[in-house]
């Protein structure tokens, strides 16, 4: 029906893209969800956000998390992650995407890290909030610079910034999810995959599970569906784009990218090309 987002089942839930010209390498998003409950998927940038109505449940790093109402949500690239409403109500919320690269230019700061993904703080998270507001509405490119740093000011107390971000220690599936994401755009099966740490195809996909707590179908369609994001915006079209991301069609991609992010390829495109 014409007026009626086709990327959610409920009619309560909404959300919008924008991508400022005048900041590349920056997306700003907004949304209140209410029946909704995202997938696994990922953004290969830092996502910082503001919770101003309600509250978020969500799995990240392997364990789960309430975000609520006047909460900080901080996440690192590249982390696979869920959402969905608390309660009935659902939740109204604000993000920033803003690529490593990026944040680095702005700031002339490397190893930027959140060790937190989520805090309480009700005065920071109103003011930031209302500043990535302003930012969607900016005139000019000199008040969206103005805006973007003010935002970089009220997130950075709470990264880590050093010359490299805080290493872990490799597990054996890192090289599986780089593999996977170096491999988006083909067919893979589990038995190579398997074969990558020397298991049964059994044996690995139990651990992996455990260890990621996603599939590998999963996750690697989380890289599929951001490389999807990445090529829409540059204009392509959803079924070059499908073809380009290793999916069948344009109505597998639909259903794919309407199912990890709550809107249509086609309507996505839309949103960020200001139409």
């Amino acid at each position: 029906m014409q007026g009626v987002p086709q990327q959610f089942p409920s009619e309560k839930d909404r959300a919008q893209f924008l991508q400022l010209s005048e900041l590349p390498g920056v997306e700003l998003y907004q949304a209140h969800i209410s029946r909704y409950a995202f997938e696994p998927h990922t953004h290969e940038a830092f996502g910082i956000g503001a919770i101003d109505f309600g509250a978020e449940r969500f799995r990240y790093r392997g364990a789960s998390h309430i975000a609520a109402a006047q909460s900080l949500v901080m996440m690192n690239p590249d982390e696979l992650h869920t959402g969905e409403s608390l309660g009935e109500e659902g939740w109204r919320y604000r993000m920033i995407y803003i690529d490593p690269e990026t944040l680095e230019t702005l700031t002339g700061e490397r190893g930027w890290w959140f060790t937190e993904v989520v805090k309480e703080d009700p005065v920071i998270a109103c003011q930031l909030s209302q500043a990535i507001a302003a930012l969607w509405q900016a005139p000019d490119a000199l008040t969206a610079h103005g805006q973007m740093l003010q935002i970089v000011d009220l997130f950075r107390p709470y990264a880590r910034i050093a010359d490299k971000a805080p290493q872990e220690k490799m597990h054996r599936f890192d090289k599986v999810r780089d593999y996977l994401r170096a491999s988006y755009a083909q067919s893979v099966n589990l038995a190579e995959l398997a074969e990558l740490v020397s298991l049964s195809p059994f044996h690995f996909l139990r651990q992996f599970k455990h260890h990621f707590h996603v599939t590998p179908h999963q996750m690697l369609m989380a890289f599929r569906l951001f490389e999807a994001k990445r090529l829409l915006a540059q204009g392509y079209s959803a079924a070059d784009v499908a073809l380009s991301v290793g999916l069948t069609d344009q109505a597998h991609l639909t259903r794919a990218f309407a199912h990890r992010y709550g809107i249509t390829p086609v309507r996505y495109q839309k949103q960020i090309a200001g139409c």
